[in-house]
């Protein structure tokens, strides 16, 4: 606000204007005027007054059109406006409210209560113009906060990309240089889990949209919890079905068996919530599929949208197993069982014609685990 505020008096009546303009000039005000309500409307805009003393009854605009005008236009600079009526008319005095006007008097103009309406004004107006002024301070300091962020920015959108497939823990290892670009192609041993909810598809078709969202949100609370707990990476799910694979994007130890104990803990952990499913007359289990192999692994896509996915035989057979399992089954192809002889009870099952092998594939149903811990 400028020193000393400069007030715009808007009437018709030449006689109120000049009673205005001496009181106002008395008081250290630099006073500009305007004799209807169209030139109201030019020289608020051309004297950017600090407040407006605007009379209701004037020719060609009134005071109340002249005050919604300028309210609407004027954001987001503030001009308090002070509305003169000549009676303390109710009416007049709401529309004007309504309008936008911050204050009003009545005539005759009292000088003590005039001074005191333009000092209250002018102080609201004041303390308007400091928060705009910080307002403008913290969007300077917020520019130079972003050009720190942006140095930034290229590792945060690399831990934003990882975290949407790997656990916290390994997103932040790669970030911080404990391995090489996991998003470039490149070719590694693997151990695949397929998981899928068996009846899922007849559920979701006789079921309420609300119940299938429900059931899902349990699932993948229940399972992604494992999958990070077991420092798997999440390749994709569709609603009931997952693909989780481990040794990538770094090798870790003992892939097959941290498979395997991620599979039972998750049978474990659906029989609890196929309970709850039963009783509500849901039939829903889980059926699992485990190999391991060698893949190509990176991001697969296109500009705007890629995915982390692993590409190979190894993945098929995952996915093959799992289709075959019955509710509850966990079957293992023959070198997952080779791997980890002492570590579960299996047995076999097949050899099963699978699609998209030539020939039959032997496979073992886990039935437990011969050992607890990790």
């Amino acid at each position: 606000m400028r020193t000393p505020p400069r007030v715009l008096i808007a009437d018709d009546n030449a006689a109120n204007v000049r009673i205005l303009r001496m009181r106002l000039a008395a008081d250290g005000y630099e006073v500009v005027t305007a004799a209807d309500g169209a030139e109201a409307l030019t020289v608020a805009h051309e004297a950017t007054p600090d407040l407006i003393l605007l009379d209701i009854m004037m020719p060609k605009v009134d005071g109340i059109e002249v005050c919604r005008r300028l309210k609407k236009e004027q954001n987001p600079s503030f001009v308090p406006i002070i509305l003169v009526t000549a009676m303390a008319d109710a009416k007049d005095i709401i529309a004007g409210l309504e309008a936008g006007a911050d204050e009003y008097l009545t005539k005759p103009v009292d000088h003590a209560a005039l001074a005191a309406r333009v000092r209250s004004m002018l102080r609201i107006k004041a303390l308007h113009d400091t928060v705009t002024t910080q307002a403008d301070e913290i969007a300077r300091w917020n520019t130079t906060l972003e050009k720190r962020v942006a140095e930034q920015v290229v590792e945060l959108e690399r831990v934003s990309r990882l975290k949407r497939f790997f656990s916290p823990q390994l997103a932040e290892a790669i970030v911080a240089g404990g391995a090489a670009d996991p998003l470039r192609p490149h070719r590694r041993e693997i151990t695949v889990v397929f998981l899928d909810l068996r009846g899922f598809t007849a559920f979701a078709e006789t079921s309420e949209p609300e119940e299938v969202s429900e059931v899902l949100e349990a699932y993948h609370a229940e399972v992604g919890h494992l999958i990070v707990e077991h420092e798997g990476t999440l390749e994709r799910f569709t609603g009931d079905g997952m693909m989780v694979f481990f040794n990538d994007p770094v090798p870790v130890a003992n892939p097959e068996e941290r498979a395997i104990r991620m599979a039972d803990a998750m049978r474990a952990r659906i029989r609890v919530l196929g309970a709850e499913w039963r009783r509500r007359g849901y039939d829903l289990d889980l059926g699992m599929g485990i190999a391991k192999g060698y893949a190509t692994i990176g991001a697969i896509g296109f500009e705007g949208r890629r995915d982390y996915a692993a590409i190979g035989s190894v993945t098929n057979l995952a996915f093959r197993l799992c289709a075959e399992a019955s509710p509850g089954q966990i079957l293992i192809s023959q070198r997952i069982y080779a791997a980890l002889p002492d570590l579960v009870d299996a047995k076999e099952v097949g050899p099963l014609q699978l699609k998209g092998f030539q020939r039959p594939v032997v496979a073992y149903e886990v039935a437990h685990l011969k050992q607890s811990g990790t």
